[in-house]
């Protein structure tokens, strides 16, 4: 499921990664925050936790990561993805230069540093 992060700052959205990603947690959590913050004209700042307490993403879920990657470019501003798994951070790593906006990986210990770049405070 995806959880809100708390005490993000303004214009930023925070979320973990917890278990099993299925498509409902895009649909109920992530679109509604990305249409919200995109529909005020701004840049969609995130902060995209995936610690140890993310399993996996089921097959539907993967699809709808790889949607929300085709979204307009235009809307993205800084994608702070922080974590300490390899796989994600080489995925990252690949797809960052046809990303919109701009993507930075960072370890799960550098959470606060990545909620101040994600905000534009770096």
């Amino acid at each position: 499921m995806l959880e809100p992060l708390p005490n993000m700052p303004d214009g930023v959205i925070g979320l973990r990664a917890v278990g099993t990603i299925e498509p409902a947690d895009y649909t109920s959590v992530l679109d509604p925050a990305v249409d919200a913050r995109a529909a005020t004209g701004e840049k969609v700042n995130m902060v995209y936790l995936v610690g140890d307490e993310f399993d996996h993403y089921s097959l539907g879920g993967l699809w709808e990561d790889a949607k929300l990657g085709l979204r307009d470019p235009r809307v993205w501003g800084r994608v702070a993805v922080v974590t300490n798994h390899d796989w994600l951070r080489r995925s990252v790593a690949i797809f960052r230069p046809i990303m919109g906006g701009h993507a930075r990986l960072f370890d799960v210990d550098q959470l606060d540093e990545a909620t101040a770049w994600a905000a534009g405070q770096d």
